[in-house]
């Protein structure tokens, strides 16, 4: 019987591990790929991602500024479209108030250069003016005009935040009347409403009541939520369609395996889910999704004087459009990706991103109930208050819900990634 044994294995572990050997081949397909990532790549990478910020704004200031975009394509600035009223792609968020420079603000501070914050500012106080007659969707002036005001005008006036003290000399308070007047001419959407919701659309002279579907952050929001698992399960499926095209098409028939709306205009929601969850697990496959991205957003979309929309993800046709989200929110969640030791993360103050990618930070002043009252932890978790060796942390989710070991492994099993890639087509 022993020598039985003996000779069954004989035959038996030869089998084993050639199957051992062929699970842990396609598991290695994954891992060498996403495993790691070099200290000298992230430094590159951090570089890319500056160089692209810069040549759009760059290319902004001198060939758009003071108009609201810039046109990559013909180096040239663009406006609201008065001769075409009802073109609300363009209307909705172009007002004559020199969009891309004051969506921008903060990202300059993230990048670390307080002189041209300060000339930033400057241009937007002796420049920018409301006082004029145009209809503008209040989602988006709120959030990329209103809310950049109030994010510099507290980065300029408390020294508590993130970034130290980047106090203008002389400065009394500009952005924040400009912020107040912008305020108060949206005020109108709020009246004569049934329901409390504000209409979409507000013109100094009057309100129009049409309704407009808003885009779906579905991602960054599980993240900040707290449901790390879901967000890393959906961003595995957007990361995939993403791997396909080279760019996110704005809308994906899952079915057909293909986009039924095509374009792709430099967006930001993929890369804000990528940063905030390699925040969430410091996981490296994330900084490989960061890498594709900005290495497609190079090949793909970038063009003589910035980077262009992508009117057809598959073709890579493109549109004359650079939008001032692709300054304020892609390119600094890609340099924050890459940037370990940005101020951001290494603040002993609180702070949080607006829908935009504004950096506000949070004070206690801010705040109906405190953090721990909202989020309460699980007994021996230590919370965003105080670390174990008593400092303040704020960069970590209040309770720590992924598991250690998923901090060192793939996001996913590889079976499951080569599934998801299956489903949208790559394979």
């Amino acid at each position: 019987g022993k020598h039985l044994t003996t000779l069954i294995g004989l035959i038996l572990v030869p089998i084993i591990i050639a199957y051992y050997h062929l699970f842990e081949g396609d598991r290695d397909e994954y891992d060498r790929r996403y495993s790691s990532f070099p200290d000298t790549l992230k430094l590159k990478m951090k570089g890319m991602a500056k160089d692209m910020f810069y040549f759009g704004y760059d290319n902004y200031m001198k060939y758009a500024f003071p108009e609201d975009e810039l046109n990559p394509i013909d180096c040239q600035g663009r406006g609201p479209d008065v001769i075409n009223p009802s073109n609300i792609n363009i209307n909705d968020v172009l007002g004559n108030y020199s969009l891309t420079l004051i969506d921008t603000l903060d990202t300059l501070l993230v990048l670390g250069n307080v002189s041209e914050f300060h000339r930033a500012v400057k241009l937007v106080i002796d420049t920018v003016s409301f006082d004029k007659d145009s209809t503008v969707q209040v989602f988006e002036v709120n959030i990329r005009i209103l809310g950049s005001l109030i994010s510099a005008h507290i980065l300029l006036t408390d020294p508590k935040h993130p970034f130290g003290d980047v106090g203008l000399d002389d400065y009394d308070n500009e952005l924040l009347h400009l912020a107040h007047d912008l305020a108060v001419r949206l005020l109108p959407a709020f009246e004569n409403t049934s329901t409390g919701i504000p209409h979409p659309r507000v013109r100094r002279e009057r309100v129009e009541g049409d309704l407009r579907l808003l885009n779906n952050n579905s991602g960054p929001l599980s993240v900040l939520n707290g449901d790390v698992e879901e967000a890393i399960c959906m961003h595995a499926f957007y990361y995939a369609i993403w791997k396909r095209f080279g760019a996110l098409p704005e809308r994906y028939n899952w079915q057909l395996q293909a986009p039924d709306v095509l374009f792709y205009p430099l967006r930001p929601e993929l890369v804000e889910s990528t940063y905030l969850l390699y925040q969430a697990t410091k996981n490296p496959f994330y900084l490989h999704v960061g890498m594709d991205i900005l290495e497609s957003l190079e090949k793909n979309a970038k063009v003589r004087c910035g980077y262009a929309t992508l009117h057809h993800v598959v073709d890579k046709s493109k549109e004359d459009r650079m939008e001032s989200f692709f300054l304020s929110e892609t390119c600094k969640y890609l340099y924050l990706l890459f940037d370990d030791d940005n101020p951001l993360h290494k603040s002993e103050n609180k702070y949080i991103f607006t829908t935009e990618g504004h950096v506000v930070p949070i004070d206690e002043r801010f705040r109906e109930k405190q953090w721990n009252d909202l989020f309460p932890c699980e007994e021996g978790v230590v919370t965003d208050q105080e670390t174990s060796n008593g400092s303040f942390s704020i960069n970590n989710s209040n309770c720590d819900r992924v598991s250690e070991e998923r901090r060192y492994s793939l996001p996913l099993k590889s079976v499951y990634m080569r599934q998801i890639d299956h489903m949208v087509g790559l394979f």
